[in-house]
């Protein structure tokens, strides 16, 4: 108590003290006033001036204490709270009872009647009454000084727990740039209702022209419970205002100490059209516990993804396995600042390419699981270098494979894609063709070998994602090839969760597909970008067409019309059933293919187009 009051700033007390001082006078006298004239019927025998002044000083003392006590002076009268009143009702109710005790002793001759209860009353209702006008004339005139500020004007979306919780941390909280100004909220009883003298202003039909009326900067979707595709609809609509947009992700962070810093940016797959597949990570994850886990590719996107949730599920030891020494160090760096000694970790800096390299790491640590994603994916560059495709792809694919099942691994998953279905690129031919390798193998193997394909995955490295992104930084323009053009989408959570749960799923042989919802036109994407970012499309950022890129196609697909489909124990997870392999003789087959490849003459484009039957070697446009 007394630490609390040294702390408090010495004027502040001072003028806290003597309110209360001149509210206990004005009590006392009230209650007197009143009890002796309505109760008593006689005025004549209320007290002295020098009796009051007596008793003004004892209570006064008590109330001092008592309050004091109770941590009072101590509060911040514009953050209080219903906490803080209910503690002012027990401690005014202490320091009456306390009062009427000390003014009882019949040494000070102190008259004490049922009065005691109309003072209670009148110091309770004086008090609340000051908290209440402070409380609102400091936020009248926060409101005036925010509306002569140059700062953000914002709308939430969500009049619940999460947006009224966003409103008070704004409206407690000046150095945040924002001031809310209006809720949205599809609950038509709070329509015309106010939180927080914050107005319901309507429904989410209300958003676009709410934004316009009243000048609004800032949109704050604040409804966590929300399923992603009731959100996705919203966030649709608000990407009509030219308003930026922004997030509370999830409902633990309504509880979060600084609701603040739980509201993030709008991302893109905020945007994905699905909700995102659940997984029961303790019981598809399983078989990974206290098992040797390889990844090949584990500096990638989708390998260091991998290796993330590989880490989660408690392996007996996990090998990172990549050429390329930077991206294996990140997430090397990474898992070990996390996990400590508690993972036991490896990094093999080897090219699948490099048969001899490769065997060795094999050899050295008898991986009982292997996720194969090493590989070269992008398409418009694969096209002019078929060979390295080839290379990396295929015999990559091949070598990996090899030695997984000569070393008794007990599951190799391989990282397809949708681009080998009816290929019209390089990449997605030679990913057709490592599909074949792995089912040939599967065929002579104990190991148990499976592919996953997927579409585009969200913000991996090379997508359409962060170039739109670096071109809105740059202030335009989004290049598109063609305004027709749609793409699946995936978030990289997603395509790392959906491999590892193909290696719970798997019996050998299978080719998983994720049933990923509508695709998405890509000019759609970057419409919504844009708008996401604050800015009008062809207005502030222009979109220019440039054409489809060699190899590249309007459209991608899941599966072929023969595969046929089989469902699993998923609803959204698919098991397709590709044309078994045509090769003859794997290994001779693939020798030979390797002659071609070294030979500095070959057509690669040509070798596929004898391989792959469904390969079409130019852009395929419906």
């Amino acid at each position: 108590m007394i630490r609390g009051l040294i702390k408090k700033n010495p004027m502040v007390l001072v003028l806290q003290m003597f309110m209360d001082l001149i509210l206990i006078d004005i009590s006392l006298l009230l209650s007197k006033v009143l009890f002796y004239h309505f109760v008593e019927k006689s005025p004549n025998d209320m007290i002295t001036i020098t009796d009051h002044v007596f008793e003004l000083v004892i209570f006064s003392i008590v109330f001092v204490v008592v309050y004091a006590a109770f941590g009072i002076y101590n509060s911040v009268l514009r953050y209080i709270s219903t906490f803080d009143i209910i503690k002012l009702l027990i401690a005014t109710f202490v320091g009456t009872l306390a009062s009427a005790m000390v003014a009882s002793i019949p040494a000070l001759k102190i008259a004490i009647h049922f009065d005691i209860l109309l003072f209670f009353f009148f110091i309770l209702s004086f008090k609340c009454a000051i908290y209440i006008i402070y409380r609102y004339a400091y936020e009248k005139i926060k409101r005036i000084n925010c509306d002569g500020e140059s700062r953000k004007r914002i709308m939430v979306i969500g009049a619940g727990d999460a947006g009224a919780l966003v409103v008070k941390e704004y409206l407690n909280n000046r150095s945040i740039d924002g001031q809310p100004i209006v809720f949205i909220d599809d609950n038509v009883a709070l329509h015309g209702r106010t939180i927080y003298n914050i107005p319901v202003v309507g429904g989410r039909e209300a958003i676009v022209s709410s934004a316009e009326k009243y000048k609004i900067n800032e949109i704050i979707l604040a409804i966590p419970s929300a399923p992603k595709i009731e959100s996705q609809k919203i966030l649709n609509i608000c990407a009509e205002t030219n308003c930026k947009l922004k997030i509370m992700p999830d409902f633990g962070a309504v509880f979060a100490k600084d609701a603040k810093k739980n509201i993030r940016e709008v991302k893109i797959d905020d945007l994905l059209g699905r909700e995102e597949i659940e997984i029961n990570e303790q019981d598809d994850f399983k078989y990974i516990k206290n098992a040797v886990v390889m990844v090949t590719g584990g500096g990638g996107s989708i390998g260091s993804e991998l290796c993330r949730q590989i880490a989660v599920a408690g392996p007996k030891k996990l090998i990172i396995l990549d050429f390329y020494e930077n991206n294996a160090y990140d997430i090397q760096q990474e898992l070990i600042r996390k996990y400590g000694d508690a993972l036991d970790l490896s990094v093999a800096i080897v090219s699948v390419q490099d048969a001899v390299a490769l065997e060795k790491e094999f050899r050295r640590f008898r991986p009982e699981i292997v996720f194969h994603a090493a590989a070269h994916k992008h398409v418009p560059l694969m096209e002019g270098y078929p060979e390295a495709a080839i290379k990396n792809n295929v015999f990559g694919t091949y070598n990996t494979a090899r030695f997984a099942s000569k070393y008794n691994a007990k599951k190799f998953i391989l990282i397809s894609t949708d681009k080998a279905v009816n290929p019209t690129n390089v990449m997605g031919a030679t990913k057709r063709l490592a599909e074949m390798v792995v089912q040939e193998f599967n065929k002579i193997s104990d190991t148990k070998f499976a592919a996953v394909r997927f579409g585009n995955v969200l913000g991996s490295n090379g997508s359409v994602i962060p170039l739109f992104k670096k071109q809105i930084e740059n202030g335009g323009p989004v290049t598109i090839t063609d305004n027709r053009i749609t793409r699946f989408f995936m978030t990289i959570n997603e395509a790392s969760q959906l491999v590892i749960l193909a290696g719970s799923l798997t019996d050998g042989g299978e080719v998983f597909v994720l049933d990923m919802g509508t695709p998405v036109k890509i000019v759609d994407l970057a419409k919504n970008m844009i708008l996401l970012s604050g800015l009008k499309p062809y207005v502030d950022i222009n979109i220019v067409e440039v054409g489809l890129r060699p190899g590249e196609k309007l459209y991608e697909e899941l599966m072929l019309e023969e595969e046929g489909i089989a469902s699993t124990m998923y609803k959204k997870i698919f098991v397709a059933n590709p044309a078994q392999p045509t090769f003859k003789d794997l290994d001779a087959d693939l020798d030979r293919i390797r002659a071609v490849v070294d030979n500095s003459d070959f057509d690669g484009k040509q070798l596929l187009l004898s391989l792959v039957p469904t390969y079409k070697g130019k852009p395929t446009i419906k």
